[in-house]
């Protein structure tokens, strides 16, 4: 899948003013990825606001799991137009069925107090293989694993992770892990398109942290991953084409759901955004 493929996809066809239709990402997995989800909502909602508006939070949860093989039909809710601040909700259907809701916030660009988290110390990206040069390596001491890896990987984005990938590690862990991503090819487009874009990219690496604890029992194992919610706060400008670290911890596990949540930072340690995740990890049990 290259850049225009993904464009494609997060770019809705507008079937009214408040409607409109989105195409899948194609998962090995079968059921859509829940980052095209919240990138595509964020378009639909983005279609609907003011050009001055800018995202600065969004709120998801994953109510279905989504149907590859059927496009995604998503209705914007205009909840309030105010002076300083948009809100709108989207609703993500399939056959006549939420599988998805979102609200999301807009704001014009105003003057405040400004502080922030100071970016980990940790390798810079030229300094790091990609998590394929990574795999390559290993390929042969786990070759099932590898094989899902190669076909799951998001080839648009190119991915260095500063620790060992997580599926190739065989020892309990502390549930933080660190890595860059950025996009593989440079675009040219505003700064929403990259809110998008980020959107889709934010769903990486959450849940897999929190399994860093129990990579020993995993490691022997299946388990069944899914998003249940997602949050995601844009606070300072930011491009997609440039490396960002995603710094990641998972504060706690439990009932079957792991918890996690991640700064965003860009090479000069600027904090452009935060996510928070909670999702199923549930172990396979054979019939």
């Amino acid at each position: 899948m290259d850049i225009n493929e993904i464009l494609s996809i997060i770019n809705l066809k507008q079937l009214d003013e408040n409607k409109f239709e989105g195409k899948n990402y194609q998962t090995i997995w079968g059921r859509v990825f829940g980052g095209q989800v919240l990138g595509q909502s964020l378009h639909a909602a983005y279609q609907t606001v003011p050009e001055d508006r800018i995202a600065h939070s969004l709120h998801g949860y994953f109510i279905l799991p989504g149907d590859i093989n059927i496009p995604i039909i998503y209705e914007v809710d205009k909840i309030r137009n105010g002076g300083s601040f948009t809100t709108r909700r989207v609703v993500a259907f399939q056959n006549n069925k939420a599988i998805f809701n979102m609200a999301a916030s807009f704001q014009k660009t105003e003057k405040g107090f400004d502080h922030q988290l100071t970016m980990p110390n940790v390798l810079m990206p030229d300094m790091l293989l990609t998590d394929f040069q990574q795999a390559e390596k290993h390929k042969d001491d786990f070759p099932d694993r590898y094989k899902i890896f190669l076909k799951a990987h998001p080839e648009i984005f190119e991915f260095k992770p500063v620790e060992t990938p997580i599926f190739l590690q065989k020892k309990n862990q502390d549930p933080n892990s660190h890595f860059w991503f950025r996009l593989k090819d440079t675009i040219d487009k505003p700064l929403p398109v990259h809110h998008q874009l980020l959107a889709f990219a934010s769903d990486y690496g959450l849940l897999a942290t929190s399994t860093l604890p129990h990579r020993e029992e995993l490691s022997s194992s299946l388990a069944y991953y899914a998003s249940l919610d997602h949050a995601l706060w844009f606070h300072r400008d930011f491009s997609i084409n440039d490396w960002l670290l995603y710094d990641v911890e998972s504060p706690s596990a439990s009932n079957a759901r792991g918890f996690s949540r991640g700064s965003i930072f860009n090479v000069d340690g600027t904090m452009i955004a935060s996510v928070t995740q909670e999702g199923l990890v549930r172990k396979y049990v054979s019939p």
